[in-house]
């Protein structure tokens, strides 16, 4: 599913057709990223935790050659999934 996709569900089950579905899902999206991009944590109960996570420099290796790589220091978004999430997904299989 893509954003396409996801705004046209939303607009079946919300009162004001596809454009206020629309600005719903922006500003959901504007928001999480804006929190974690503050360092804030987002908790949606049952559904998930986004935050923000630092990973240190290392050494990696290039796959083809096996040569050690520098791998820099960077910060990065994390998705770790709610309880209710995982059960739906996992009862679907």
């Amino acid at each position: 599913m893509n954003k396409s996709q996801l705004v046209d569900r939303i607009a079946q089950q919300i009162e004001g057709g596809r454009s206020n579905a629309t600005k719903a899902v922006d500003a959901v999206f504007h928001a999480i990223q804006e929190a974690v991009s503050n360092g804030e944590k987002v908790t949606i109960t049952g559904f998930g935790v986004f935050e923000r996570v630092e990973r240190a420099e290392r050494t990696g290796r290039n796959p083809a050659t096996g040569e050690p790589v520098h791998v820099p220091a960077s910060v990065v978004p994390k998705f770790r999934p709610g309880s209710e999430f995982k059960s739906s997904v996992s009862s679907q299989g």
